[in-house]
């Protein structure tokens, strides 16, 4: 388990909602109702962590991920050594590679990453081993994730690949996989707003192929994903039904599970409330 105390649960946004009084009520709330961690998507960028951090006290903030084709390795280590400084204990350097359809530049995944790292590791302030880690979701990522990170932060994947990837990773390592769902009790309504999210990411080759990879066929990805994969990735209903789901996660070897509320506007009060009454209860 990670020395940040992540804890068992987290919350996932995106930066892209959120500006600086919003990033301030998210990260109050997050640890008002007890979670370990906020992990902040949309390709982050390390400042975009303070707002967050100087709003709460105890909370482990994540940039879940930085992009590494967006941001220049010596820089990284010396915004991360100035937030590691003043909020200490707090800061975890996710870093990823994105996906092909997102990058001009793209090509060697794995080879890029390891540069990257190479990079962190040779700036005059360096980042440690256990101040970062990587999204992964082939074999190769994740092996680069137990040799040179805290570990892994996989996103939109099944409870087959935290089985997987815990495996391939050891038992060490941190396996924080980020976890979508959407709170209705209204089966139709929740079941649109999973697969609107779903589509996106079942369009991505990176993605599609991990869920070929374990346990899905192409038909499950056809039309924004059939309702098995959707109640797999993207769990909705009620609280309790999603945190079921979670419990999955932590039982294949997760020892972190991130959890993102679709389908809403802003800081998500009244989900992540709910989520916390039945996580963490």
């Amino acid at each position: 388990m990670s020395p940040m105390q992540l804890g068992p649960f987290g919350v996932w946004i995106s930066s892209r909602v959120l500006d600086d009084q919003r990033a301030g009520e998210a990260a109050k709330l997050a640890e008002e109702l007890g979670f370990g961690a906020l992990w902040l998507g949309g390709s982050p960028k390390l400042p975009q962590l303070r707002p967050l951090l100087a709003a709460s006290e105890r909370l482990v903030l994540a940039t879940g991920i930085l992009n590494v084709w967006d941001n220049e390795p010596a820089a990284v280590a010396a915004e991360y050594a100035g937030l590691a400084s003043e909020f200490p204990g707090r800061v975890l350097l996710g870093i990823g590679i994105g996906h092909p359809e997102a990058t001009s530049e793209y090509a060697n995944p794995l080879g890029t990453m390891a540069a990257f790292l190479d990079g962190l590791d040779g700036a005059p302030t360096p980042v440690a081993r256990d101040g970062r880690c990587l999204a992964a979701l082939g074999p190769r990522m994740l092996d680069l994730c137990a040799a040179r990170s805290l570990g892994a932060h996989p996103y939109f994947v099944p409870v087959a690949h935290t089985r997987a990837a815990r495996a391939r990773l050891g038992a060490g390592a941190l396996l924080a996989p980020e976890l979508t769902c959407v709170l209705d009790d209204d089966p139709e309504r929740a079941r649109a707003t999973a697969r609107a999210f779903a589509e996106r990411y079942l369009a991505l080759r990176n993605y599609a192929s991990n869920l070929l990879r374990h346990g899905f066929a192409e038909e499950d990805l056809a039309g924004g994903g059939s309702q098995r994969l959707l109640g797999e990735v993207v769990p909705q209903g009620s609280a309790d039904a999603i945190a079921a789901v979670a419990r999955e996660h932590l039982d294949a070897g997760a020892n972190h599970v991130c959890l993102q509320a679709a389908g809403v506007e802003g800081v998500p009060r009244a989900e992540w409330s709910a989520l916390s009454h039945a996580l963490l209860a």
